[in-house]
């Protein structure tokens, strides 16, 4: 039997729906020359006087880093560079709870570097929910983990009483018509205020606390050995294990890459995905608007780690 995370059927689903997401998740973001010029970039200037709408739901700090990253007063309850974002303390439904026979490496819950990602798309924490807001004077170490709307409100502008009231996240449910901060009451392609305007829907960046449909991660990588189907990284730095395609020794943006969370390296969201976009003063890696370090175009990220 061969020793395999995920067998062929599992595989071919995932590079059906990598090839669809590529294709269909369009961008206003250029995508090219800096994260400024993605959608990661939350106070949205690349749209220029439309991003004042977005202030409806989301503080608009004036600064792209500062929704991630922090100088001072970092969360310290993650090892993430100078993170400044809330991360709840939340279990996920991680892809062994399947049950599937297949799926012989073990799943942990989801390490530091899918949480970073996870702290905006699984839906339960307000993309501005910060730690130390800028040039403010404003700090509350309690945001590491717990969000308050009423400090979030105390940013000058902030959306404090506006007519959505809150502070947007991706979660949705059934009472959302009522809930106007919620992203998908608008940005969905079934929300209760039907796409109005073609706002861009959110779809696909709602991964929401249920993995089980998501590639798996925190899933340990298969070591070298006999019936063993799977490339093997060819570089190491520290806690990273990456695919050295251009063979200059470092873990570049358009590298896939393993990390080690304590139990082993493993395939984590950013993995596969590049939160920053570009590469240190490059032209664009990949040039797309899902982050994708490698270009999934013939399922050639897939076959980065997969033998098929």
């Amino acid at each position: 039997m061969k020793s395999a995370a995920i067998k062929s059927t599992v595989l071919l689903s995932l590079m059906v729906w990598g090839a669809a997401a590529f294709s269909e998740v369009p961008s206003k973001a250029s995508n090219v020359g800096g994260i400024t010029n993605t959608r990661h970039n939350l106070t949205q200037s690349y749209l220029g006087g439309n991003a004042g709408f977005m202030s409806l739901s989301r503080n608009d700090y004036g600064e792209v880093c500062v929704y991630c990253h922090t100088p001072h007063g970092a969360n310290s309850n993650v090892a993430l560079p100078l993170w400044n974002r809330t991360i709840k303390s939340t279990t996920y439904a991680t892809y062994d709870t399947l049950g599937t026979s297949t799926l012989t490496q073990t799943v942990n819950q989801p390490g530091r570097n899918s949480l970073s990602c996870l702290s905006c798309h699984d839906g339960t924490v307000a993309i501005d929910s910060i730690i130390n807001m800028p040039g403010s004077g404003k700090y509350q170490a309690s945001q590491a983990t717990s969000q308050s709307d009423s400090f979030l409100n105390a940013w000058a502008g902030g959306p404090g009483g506006s007519f959505y009231g809150g502070h947007g996240t991706l979660q949705v449910s059934d009472s959302a018509f009522n809930e106007y901060g919620q992203c998908q009451s608008c940005h969905s392609i079934s929300g209760p205020q039907f796409n109005p305007s073609g706002t861009p829907a959110f779809d696909a960046f709602y991964i929401g606390t249920d993995l089980t449909n998501d590639h798996p991660v925190g899933i340990h990588f298969p070591a070298a050995g006999p019936g063993v189907d799977f490339n093997q990284p060819n570089r190491s730095t520290g806690s990273i294990s990456f695919f050295d395609t251009d063979g200059n020794g470092r873990a570049d943006p358009k590298n896939v890459r393993l990390y080690d969370s304590g139990n082993g390296f493993s395939v984590e969201c950013a993995s596969c995905h590049d939160p920053h976009g570009v590469p240190s003063g490059g032209a664009g890696s990949v040039n797309n608007p899902t982050f994708m370090r490698v270009a999934n175009t013939g399922s050639a990220l897939c076959l980065t780690c997969h033998v098929k």
